[in-house]
């Protein structure tokens, strides 16, 4: 028997419940080039403002879903210092 808790699909809903709170939506690159297949394929973007917060350094799609991961639980760890 075969676990799906770490599955891409699986991976990428988590990520997407810890965006939520922040008003992020997680975007995946639909079109692949080599750039974006070597590392990333990924971004966050504001849903109020629609404009890209992370995984935009250098190229469009530039993060990994790893990466989007580590920024969301880093920012939800500072928001609960604040309180």
């Amino acid at each position: 028997m075969t676990s799906r808790a770490h599955t891409l699909i699986a991976t990428e809903r988590r990520v997407r419940r810890l965006g939520r709170p922040f008003g992020v939506s997680l975007l995946v690159a639909q079109k692949r080039n080599p750039k974006i297949d070597a590392h990333g394929g990924y971004m966050l973007r504001d849903d109020d403002t629609f404009e890209i917060v992370f995984g935009n350094k250098g190229y469009e799609f530039s993060a990994s879903l790893d990466e989007v991961e580590e920024f969301l639980l880093e920012s939800k760890m500072a928001a609960k210092e604040k309180k």
